[in-house]
């Protein structure tokens, strides 16, 4: 089976207890807040199951907080389920948090370095291709300058120009590419098509009903943690549209 799939996901499920992974609101110890059946337990995800087959593009729908960053996580290997399991048959390159990955104390060259070395990269690959990575990422003049000053915005770059290297088989997107202007989101875009055109798997999370059509060809519809819908993207948004307006 794994050598046919990319991905297995079978009943997979992440329990946040406020007393593990966070803490108690003031209305939740002084009763303002509508009680839950389990007090103190949040399920971000439940019986979640799915498979996904190389060279997938797949568009991870649903409002905020329904789930959607967290399976990401789980996928890339940064959570750990509760329940279920995540199989993943290759290597993954996220690009799902500003700063996964970047020390801030660290100048731009270093953190290519690292991110690049620590992703399994040789040093020779890295000398190779890291004036490609300046220069996607438009940073040539800043190289080194501690990765804590840059803008949110060099921060998103610098983090794609170093995952889009990667020869990683499965690209991990969540929406931290809203962050950039236009003109680099569109550069973005050029290279995830040129990713997906050598047959790579994409995970594609975004409010953007355009950029899901643009990349993906099948939708999981994430609602209160539960995948409710796996089918054609355009069908997934269709259903999602009707039950709350728009996918943004």
């Amino acid at each position: 089976m794994g050598d046919t799939l990319a991905i297995e996901v079978a009943g997979l499920g992440v329990d946040f207890r406020r007393n593990r992974r966070g803490r108690r609101s003031l209305k939740d110890l002084f009763g303002g807040a509508k009680r839950r059946s389990q007090p103190g337990r949040f399920w971000a995800l439940r019986e979640v199951s799915f498979d996904v087959r190389p060279g997938e593009a797949i568009g991870v729908v649903g409002r905020n907080g329904q789930g959607k960053s967290t399976l990401l996580k789980l996928v890339a290997g940064v959570l750990i389920p509760d329940e279920g399991s995540v199989t993943v048959h290759g290597g993954v390159a996220p690009l799902i948090e500003i700063t996964g990955g970047f020390v801030g104390d660290l100048t731009v060259r270093e953190n290519v370095r690292l991110t690049a070395g620590l992703h399994g990269m040789t040093k020779a690959e890295i000398a190779r291709r890291f004036d490609d990575i300046i220069g996607f990422a438009e940073l040539a003049d800043f190289v080194d300058m501690p990765y804590k000053h840059l803008s949110s915005g060099m921060k998103v770059r610098l983090a794609f120009a170093v995952v889009s290297q990667l020869e990683e088989p499965i690209l991990l997107v969540d929406e931290v590419l809203a962050v950039g202007d236009k003109a680099f989101r569109e550069k973005c875009y050029r290279r995830i098509d040129e990713l997906l055109a050598e047959g790579r798997t994409l995970f594609f999370v975004s409010h953007n009903e355009k950029d899901l059509r643009r990349f993906c060809t099948r939708g999981l519809y994430l609602d209160k943690g539960r995948l409710v819908m796996d089918a054609a993207i355009d069908e997934v948004l269709a259903r999602y549209n009707a039950e709350y307006g728009t996918a943004r």
